[in-house]
């Protein structure tokens, strides 16, 4: 460890208390993008990530949206001549909080309770905005690099029109490496690069087998009610041992990584006595093989159910698509084995809900390089794992469609006990740290290479 790395890490420790801060004044604001009532907080959000960066002396900073989009910031500031340019990304929108009543302390107000900082946003990705400010803050106005900031504003409803953004803002947003604080890593106390993450198709399927309801005692055994066809045909979708019976899937090899079954246990949330379903390797079925989730349920509630045949019932299926597979193939698939395994003859109707492509990294080259060792010093020795996410973050692949030429990074500040999107979502405290320290490694790797 040199005395250079030194004077970082103890100029990090003096920053977190600011830092910290500001992240705290940014989980304040309600910025729930799929709340149509909040958007005035999500604009404000977007000036609040504005007002940051033009405090930190950057040339340009604006507040863009395209087709009606939620507002994003793309800010830019110079590093030396010849310098590689490297492109921070991180999303100041939040996920709803839901029920209030769920939570150990309320959902926008920052808490400290052990060594966890509870809100929403905390960490997902509010956190990934104060990392990327904290590294940033290290050099000051003696970059290493060039840098620009693109802090989106609706990834917590599917990036709609971030395509549109990519293509007005091209040449602003070009950049040799890409860093997208928005993933996680492997534990408390070891970092990761994440190198897939799975793709998603969202459909709702409904099943009919009447015009109306009728009485079951006098049709009942003869006439087949919607409910009964609809689980008919969602139990096809599986085999005896849970895997997807779906033919014409990819599915592909993951990284060797052990998985414990305690921590399997503890981190699932799984039910005492549950078997695990499907086959192969566990970080294959949670990373690189496709699975299938019955997410609702259209049928009538059990309170105040009439003795009647219920005509149709509809359900959500969420299937996330295996790197190295398309959504096109997916969906094909999935709609060919629905209208092949429904049964009875019942009117069957598959409506695409929402799509996104999976994304396979090939981290390998220079940066990934300077991003490995930056992590390993961070974490005093500690490797990073090359990390799989079974979850989907389909504008990874819109960045790696807009700029070929990128080294994209997918790093992040979450752990295995986040909780995000969930009631208490948390952000450990020391491993933000950790997070913030490393990328100011990584932004003065880069700018030796």
């Amino acid at each position: 460890m040199t005395a250079a790395s030194d004077a970082i890490r103890a100029q990090v420790t003096d920053l977190m208390p600011g830092i910290r801060r500001d992240l705290e004044d940014l989980v304040r604001i309600e910025s729930v993008s799929a709340d149509p009532a909040r958007a005035a907080e999500v604009q404000r959000s977007a000036e609040a990530v504005a007002e940051l960066l033009r405090a930190e002396r950057f040339a340009s900073v604006d507040i863009v949206s395209a087709d009606g989009g939620a507002p994003a910031v793309i800010a830019h500031k110079p590093g030396p001549d010849g310098a590689p340019t490297v492109l921070l990304y991180a999303h100041h929108d939040v996920q709803p909080e839901n029920d209030h009543a769920d939570w150990d302390s309320p959902p926008f107000e920052p808490t400290e309770r052990g060594e966890r900082l509870y809100a929403r946003g905390a960490a997902d990705d509010k956190a990934g905005i104060a990392a990327h400010l904290g590294a940033l803050r290290v050099f000051g106005d003696d970059l290493p690099v060039s840098v620009t900031m693109f802090i989106e504003g609706e990834e917590e409803v599917g990036s709609d029109t971030l395509p549109a953004l990519l293509a007005q803002h091209q040449e602003a947003l070009r950049a040799d490496v890409i860093v997208i604080a928005d993933s996680g890593n492997w534990d408390i106390g070891e970092p990761a690069l994440t190198t897939s993450l799975r793709g998603l198709v969202r459909v709702d399927v409904e099943v009919r087998t009447l015009t109306h309801a009728v009485h079951s005692g006098m049709w009942g055994g003869l006439v087949p009610d919607g409910i009964m066809a609809l689980t008919r045909l969602l139990s096809s979708l599986y085999d005896d041992e849970g895997a997807l019976a779906i033919e014409g899937l990819h599915s592909g090899p993951a990284a060797d990584v052990e998985y414990p079954e305690v921590r399997l246990r503890a981190e699932s949330g799984a039910a005492p006595g549950v078997d695990w379903i499907g086959r192969g390797p566990v970080v294959e079925r949670l990373w690189t093989q496709p699975a299938l989730t019955i997410t609702g349920l259209d049928a009538p509630r059990v309170d105040g159910a009439s003795n009647t045949l219920t005509p149709a019932a509809r359900a959500r299926l969420s299937l996330r698509v295996a790197p190295g597979d398309t959504t096109e193939n997916a969906l094909a698939r999935l709609t060919a084995h629905l209208e092949q395994h429904v049964p009875w003859g019942a009117g069957l109707t598959v409506t695409t809900v929402d799509t996104g492509e999976a994304t396979s990294i090939e981290a390998t080259g220079p940066a990934y390089d300077a991003a490995r060792a930056a992590f390993t010093e961070a974490w005093d020795g500690t490797e990073p794992v090359d990390m799989g996410v079974g979850g989907s973050i389909p504008f990874i692949a819109e960045f790696l469609e807009a700029f070929p030429e990128a080294s994209v990074l997918v790093t992040g500040v979450e752990d295995p006990d986040t909780r995000a999107h969930g009631a208490n979502e948390g952000l450990h405290l020391a491993e933000f740290e950790k997070v913030v320290l490393a990328e100011a490694f990584l932004l003065r790797n880069l700018g030796a290479l």
